[in-house]
């Protein structure tokens, strides 16, 4: 099969808005494997990596999340407030470094072991966000402020701990929907004996 640079072709990139994020119209030329080329438009929205990660305290085997509010839920008439883990923007920062800045805005632990696990897009023929999951042991000692997120940028995170049994559960039962959290725990679960 020949080299995608030779499948795809770019023919228009247009700006249809920019605010928090960029949404592009593209139009482009794309060859199939027989060889047929159409002409596909697509609209992309362009977000900065992140990184997200699991909170763990082994001794008490329970996960730390984070509940807060995501109009897009809201406008869908899903729970306007989720239960997620920790995550946000990398901001040019190393996705490590962030995540680390991450979970301590959020949850007040102060991570001192950082294990990289995967890095995922959640919603590859729309968005072109990359997400790096991470995963750290914990215990209550780490827990050096409340936590709860910046106030200067308007997050009020209520921070939550549940066995990581009740965690998975709660995948199940609804409660919890949010993907990159799903997956950090399924990981948890597959991966329990290393934790």
């Amino acid at each position: 099969m020949s080299d995608v640079n030779d499948r795809v072709k770019i023919v228009s990139d247009t700006t249809l808005s920019q605010g928090w994020t960029r949404l592009s119209d593209y139009q482009l030329d794309y060859t199939d494997r027989n060889g047929e080329t159409q002409r596909i438009k697509r609209e992309v929205f362009h977000r900065t990596p992140a990184a997200c990660i699991l909170l763990h305290d082994r001794e008490r085997d329970i996960v730390v999340l984070v509940k807060q509010f995501r109009l897009p839920a809201h406008l869908i008439g899903e729970p306007s407030f989720m239960i997620e883990v920790p995550a946000g923007l990398l901001d040019g920062e190393d996705a490590e470094d962030a995540i680390r800045r991450e979970a301590m805005e959020e949850t007040g632990y102060r991570i001192r072991d950082v294990r990289f696990v995967f890095k995922a897009l959640t919603s590859p023929g729309s968005v072109t966000e990359v997400i790096h999951f991470f995963h750290a042991s914990i215990d209550l000692s780490d827990r050096i402020n409340e936590g709860g997120g910046l106030a200067d940028e308007h997050e009020d995170l209520e921070v939550l701990e549940f066995p990581l049994d009740k965690a998975v559960t709660m995948i199940a039962d609804g409660e919890i929907i949010d993907a990159k959290t799903i997956m950090l725990l399924q990981w948890a679960v597959l991966n329990r004996a290393a934790l």
